[in-house]
Formats: structure tokens, C-alpha cells, sequence
């Protein structure tokens, strides 16, 4: 059983020809084989069933992280495991990007094994007794080990691919777990009085567009070029890429750093699922920023969705514009909220405003899969190319809408992540998105600024918006 844990962890990628985990890493993978296999032992009384679980599981978590990795560029992480319960309540964002027979034989290959499971379980006393004993001396063993100076200091600092390399799977999640949980909030954000622009805005939209990427870049084709986009960027007062940390997935990664404003430098190993302990850093959220502005959250989805019904609320929005909000689409709209019923929904907010806003919205039209039809023949980049087309004119919609408010206004567009794409798309190419940001004054002008590119990060374009808008800090951060 040992042996095969080992063999199984050698085969998650990334792999390195002739790479051979550490002492540490084996020793890691030992104990926590010997506790899984303790657990179904006490649980089911029969050895070989209880060597069966603990292989089975294993062999789950390394087959999740390779596929993980082949879609997204990225093992599996402890952070993963957090959205287990998001699986159930929101199947179709997982599994779309399994095939129909993948999900037929994985549903019977469980029945099969809960089958014999039943059937071969015992009511043995002893061994019950023994798989016990097994469980707690080896979760013993395990929390000393981590508590030795060699192995409290590994993986000290956040390196999924070289500690995966070094350790292997298992250790690496219940390494980067306990780090995890011993990274600690951050104080609270320091008050800044700042010196405001003239003319600054007075309404401030931000658009976080779902899988928004330049088709003419992501498939190196100038024909594929967007039209609003390149309206956009001719016109920005500042725009560029936003190097984004995540691929085909992570949205929750660029909207914190939007958001919050924090690098993934200073996260630590909350850098892989901010979300998890954005609650605790509250104060550095835009709204907080925006002192006496009405601020809006617009997401068409359901709230509980990475906590946003949690976050949101914390971080300084005053009002959710939920699933409730919007009509659900039709057949023909395809299975998500259409990024122009977002945008006629944006600009009602906009126009009824009477006091200084801050609206971010979210849209989810363009999640894939991009083949909606399900046919075989179905050409995803097609699909995609034509979602994408939505959401530009949805950007060129705001920018023109948005001219005849008579009001000083600046628009923040941005993509969250790129596509993943089968055979189109790959996580060892490019990372970025475009973002954009438009100023209009008041008569609805367009207010252009040096039309230089500035690439930015997404803690980059928070405190952008922040100098835009607010000004520049005018004294020394108040204690």
C-alpha cells in the first residue's frame, strides 16, 4: 500500500524525468497513508477493503490534479478542496468540462464500489479497534514530525510547482494548508487624505468580464480584432494588460486583487483562493475607499457563490444585484445572464444615481463551455469568438450610454481570466487580458490620456482607479 501511494505520487504532474521525492516528502506520504488507511479500517473492519479506499482515494486526488493541471496550468491545491461543496450546488460550472462519458463511467465505477464496499465490510471488533489505533498513532506521529525543525521549515514560502516536485502531492496540500492557516490578516488599511482632480468622476464603473480576452492576441490573428475594444483603447485615458495570476479559471484572484488592492506577494499562501480570508482584510476594499459614495455589487449568479454574499457586504458594498435582479435567459441566450441584460441593468443603476457611485459588476455570459450545443462537430472557438463579440458590444455600449449622462463618469473594463480551450488555447502561453479605463466629462466628451500602454497587475489597477478618481495622497497615511 505504501509502495503504491509512492508509485502513484510519481506520476502527478508536472513531472521531472528521474525526480525523486525527498525524505521529508516520503516520510509525509507514509503517515498520511497510514492514517487514511487506519480511517477505513476502523470504519469498515476489512484490511483489503480499507487498502482499496486509501489507494482509490489517492488515485483520485493525483487523476484531479493532473487533469487540473493539463486545463489549467496548476496542480491541485488545498485551497481546491474548499470548493467541494460549490461542486453540488453549482454542477454545471464543473461538470462541462467532463466528457458525458467520463461522468457515465465514473458514476458507475462508485455504485460498484460502494457495492463492495457493503458487501465486504465486517463487524470485527478488533479491527475496527486496530484501524482506530492506526488513525490516532499515525495523526500523532504526523503533527510531531511537523513540529521538528526540518520539517517546520518546509515550504516556508509559497512554490507549488517546486514543492511539488520536492515533496510530492500529498505533503504539499497539508503543507500548504498549515501555512495557510498560520498566515495572519494584515493590519488595518491606513486613512489617506488625498487632493481630488478637478472634474473628477462622479460615477465609477467597473466591469470584470468573464473569460475577456483580445482574439486577435489569444489566437494571433489581426483579423480577430474586437472593434469596441480597439474604440476603447484608441480613446482610454489609460489602458493596457492585466497580468492576470490565473488561467481558464480564478476569477475570485483578479477580482480580489481589483478589489482589495493587496499583491499576491504580500498574501502569502492565501494568494491561491483570497476569497477564503477577504472577510478579514475588509478595510482595503474599494468601498472603504470611496468614503460617502453609494457602492453596488451586480452579479448575475447565484450570491453564496465564493462567499459574495459574505464578502461583499464586509468589503463596503451597500446593495447586491443579484440572480433575483435579472430575467433568466432563454433557450436561444444560452444558459447564463447576457452580458447586454447586464449592461441595460448597469445603466439603469447609473441613470437613477443620485449621489456619487461605484457600481462592479460581474458578468458570466461568456463562461464556458463555448460548444454550448453539445454536438460533436461543435468548434469552441467559434463559440467563443461569438460570446466574445457580446461582450465587446456590451463595452461599446456602456462607453456610448454612458456619454449621454452629463455627468463626469469613468468606465474600468477588464477581462478576469483568459479562456481555457482545448486544442486552442494552452496555460503555457500568455497569461494577460486587456483592461481599459475611459473618462468622459461632463458634456460627454471622451477625455484621452497619453494613450501609452501601462501594464498592471490587479492590485496595480485598484490603486490606479484610487489616483484617478481620488488624487493623489495629500498627507501621510492617519495611524
Amino acid at each position: 500500500m505504501l509502495a503504491s501511494a509512492v508509485l502513484l505520487d510519481a506520476l502527478v504532474r508536472p513531472r521531472t524525468r528521474g525526480a525523486i521525492r525527498d525524505a521529508a516528502g516520503l516520510w509525509l506520504v507514509a503517515c498520511m497513508t497510514t492514517a487514511l488507511f487506519g480511517l477505513f479500517l476502523a470504519l469498515c473492519g476489512n484490511s483489503l477493503v480499507a487498502a482499496m479506499l486509501a489507494f482509490t482515494l489517492q488515485a483520485l486526488l493525483a487523476l484531479a490534479s493532473n487533469a487540473k493541471h493539463a486545463v489549467l496550468g496548476e496542480p491541485l491545491l488545498f485551497s481546491d478542496l474548499a470548493l467541494v461543496g460549490a461542486i453540488f450546488r453549482h454542477p454545471q460550472f464543473y461538470l462541462s468540462a467532463i466528457r458525458p462519458w467520463q461522468r457515465v463511467a465514473v458514476g458507475m465505477a462508485t455504485m460498484a464500489l460502494l457495492t463492495v464496499i457493503a458487501w465486504l465490510s465486517v463487524a470485527d471488533l478488533l479491527a475496527h479497534v486496530l484501524g482506530l489505533a492506526l488513525l490516532i498513532g499515525s495523526l500523532t506521529i504526523l503533527a510531531l514530525s511537523l513540529h521538528v525543525a526540518p520539517l517546520r521549515r518546509l515550504a516556508s514560502m509559497p512554490d507549488t510547482h517546486a514543492d511539488l516536485h520536492r515533496h510530492g502531492l500529498l505533503p504539499t496540500l497539508l503543507l500548504y494548508w498549515l501555512r495557510w492557516r498560520e498566515d495572519p490578516d494584515p493590519p488595518p488599511c491606513p486613512k489617506m487624505e488625498r487632493h481630488t482632480p478637478e472634474c473628477a468622476p462622479e460615477l465609477l464603473i467597473l466591469i470584470q468580464c468573464e473569460s475577456f480576452a483580445d482574439p486577435a492576441d489569444l489566437f494571433d490573428d489581426a483579423t480577430l480584432a474586437l472593434p469596441g475594444l480597439s474604440f476603447a483603447r484608441e480613446n482610454a485615458w489609460q489602458w493596457g494588460r492585466l497580468e492576470v495570476s490565473g488561467f481558464g479559471a480564478y476569477t475570485m484572484r483578479t477580482e480580489y486583487g481589483v478589489i482589495f488592492g493587496r499583491e499576491e506577494e504580500a498574501l502569502g499562501f492565501r494568494r491561491y483562493d483570497p476569497f477564503l480570508t477577504a472577510t478579514g482584510e475588509a478595510s482595503y476594499a474599494l468601498p472603504r475607499q470611496f468614503r460617502g459614495w453609494r457602492s453596488l455589487f451586480v452579479h448575475p449568479h447565484d450570491m453564496r457563490f465564493y462567499g459574495r454574499n459574505r464578502i461583499m457586504p464586509a468589503a463596503g458594498f451597500s446593495e447586491l444585484v443579484g440572480e433575483d435582479s435579472f430575467t433568466p435567459p432563454t433557450p436561444a441566450e444560452g444558459r447564463y445572464v447576457t452580458d447586454a441584460a447586464i449592461a441595460q441593468r448597469i445603466m439603469a443603476l447609473a441613470e437613477t444615481a443620485v449621489q456619487p457611485s461605484l457600481i462592479y459588476a460581474v458578468t458570466i455570459e461568456n463562461h464556458g463551455p463555448w460548444a454550448s450545443d453539445g454536438s460533436p462537430n461543435a468548434d469552441p472557438v467559434a463559440g467563443y469568438l461569438r460570446l466574445v463579440h457580446n461582450s465587446d458590444a456590451m463595452l461599446s455600449m456602456l462607453i456610448g450610454r454612458l456619454r449621454t449622462l452629463g455627468r463626469p463618469a469613468m468606465l474600468v473594463f477588464f477581462g478576469d481570466h483568459r479562456p481555457s480551450i482545448p486544442g486552442a488555447t494552452a496555460p503555457g502561453e500568455g497569461r494577460h487580458t486587456p483592461y481599459v479605463m475611459i473618462r468622459i466629462d461632463a458634456g460627454g466628451r471622451i477625455a484621452r490620456g497619453e494613450k501609452n500602454r501601462i501594464d498592471l497587475t490587479p492590485a496595480q489597477l485598484h490603486h490606479a482607479i484610487l489616483r484617478t478618481v481620488l488624487g493623489e495622497p495629500a498627507t501621510a497615511p492617519e495611524a
